[in-house]
This record gives C-alpha cells, sequence and structure tokens, in this order.
C-alpha cells in the first residue's frame, strides 16, 4: 500500500514574490539540512520556465533504520515549470537515494489564491512507498512524518526569505496570519491516506507528468526510481 497525503498552505504575498523567491530559498535558518543545489539545465519552451536541478539533503534515520541506510545523505531532483501565462509554479521532485528503502515523489503547485490575487497558495501532494519486507508500513509512517515535518520547516524558512526579500509586505503577512495561523504567516492543512496497490503510486505520478509534458511538450520524470 502506497501512504499518500496532502498539504495546503498560504503565503501572503503575490505569485510574481513567490515565484522569485523560490530560487533564494537557501540559506535560511530552517535549512541546516540542505547541503547545495545545483542547476542540470534551464530552458523557455513555449513561454515557460522548464528547470531541472539536483539538491543534495543530509537526514538522520531512525535508530531501527541505521541498518537499512547506511549513509545519510540523500540527492534529490527537482524539476520545475513556470508558467507566466496561467500564473502556475509547479515542482516535481523525487529521491535518488534510499531508493531500495523507501522512494517519495512530490509535486507542489503554487498558484493564485482565490481568496486574495496578492496571495499565493501551494498544494502539495506526496507519495511514498517502501517494498522492504516485514518494514514497509513503518518506513512509510515515518516518511510521512519526517515528510511533514521537513514541509513546516521549509515553509517557514521561506516565509523568513520573503519577508527579507520583501519587508513592506511582512506586516501584512503577520496581521492576516494572525487569525490562526501564528507569527509565521501562514496557514497549512495537511491529510493523509492510504492507497492500495502498487500501481496508485505509479498512476498519480505518471499523471502529473502528462500534464506537465502536455502543457510543456517535454517529459518531466516524477517517477519513482526503480530498483
Amino acid at each position: 500500500m502506497v501512504k499518500y497525503f496532502e498539504s495546503t498552505n498560504i503565503y501572503y504575498y503575490t505569485w510574481e514574490q513567490v515565484v522569485q523567491g523560490f530560487w533564494k530559498r537557501y540559506p535560511n535558518p530552517e535549512s541546516d539540512h540542505v547541503l547545495s543545489e545545483d542547476t542540470i539545465s534551464r530552458e523557455v519552451k513555449d513561454n515557460k520556465l522548464i528547470t531541472k536541478r539536483l539538491l543534495t539533503k543530509t537526514g538522520r534515520p531512525p535508530k531501527w533504520g541505521e541498518r537499512l541506510i547506511g549513509a545519510r545523505i540523500v540527492k534529490i531532483v527537482e524539476e520545475s515549470v513556470v508558467d507566466p501565462k496561467e500564473r502556475t509554479f509547479t515542482t516535481y521532485t523525487r529521491n535518488l537515494g534510499y531508493t531500495k528503502v523507501m522512494t517519495a515523489v512530490e509535486k507542489v503547485v503554487y498558484k493564485v489564491s482565490d481568496e486574495n490575487p496578492n496571495w499565493t497558495v501551494a498544494v502539495k501532494s506526496t507519495w511514498i512507498d517502501s517494498k522492504v519486507f516485514g518494514f514497509g508500513r513503518a518506513i512509510q509512517a515515518f516518511g510521512v512524518e519526517r515528510m511533514k515535518k521537513h514541509y513546516q520547516r521549509m515553509v517557514v524558512g521561506f516565509n523568513y526569505v520573503l519577508s527579507k526579500l520583501y519587508p513592506n509586505q511582512t506586516k501584512v503577512s503577520d496581521e492576516q496570519g494572525a487569525g490562526g495561523s501564528g507569527s509565521s504567516g501562514h496557514q497549512t492543512h495537511i491529510s493523509a491516506t492510504m492507497i492500495p496497490g502498487k500501481d496508485k503510486i505509479k498512476d498519480a505520478a505518471k499523471k502529473a507528468s502528462d500534464i506537465a509534458k502536455s502543457k510543456t511538450g517535454i517529459y518531466v520524470s516524477c517517477q519513482p526510481s526503480q530498483t
């Protein structure tokens, strides 16, 4: 069974500001686990910005997983499409390391909020799978909790960067966030479900790839690595 969860977050900054700030997310006080980021390719095609990057991150496995996971450094492929006409920014990420233990596929769509055109909504979908006999469910549960914590840190760190880039909106962000999201100026909703069947993660990831392909004319790989 594949573990799936979705989270929705509101940034109290314009879509253009969020997109520009995305490329300047690191470093920030919450990103000590991000060791490096390298751009592999970047091009403009059909008026869309297509970027492929390689991120290097570190993560400490749980005690029971130390025998399964030797290295504590993992490579992440990040592919993204910026569509200024539709005002959407879509990112796809998948892990290159740990694939024999766990695969994680993520898709995040940044779009203009329907509630306020000066806000940006980020909808994140994550699929986590593990084929380790006898430990699959435990690894999936660990993966979900780890991804949730990392996403929360990412949101806080990203808001920190945005507040530095656009200080004039920091006060507005704090005021809007005071209604229930705390001083960090964001709101997050997370839900998780179990998806039966091995093919669900492939179908979901393939659907995301097909959508990107139809819009950009290129293949955006978000399939889990095969081991």
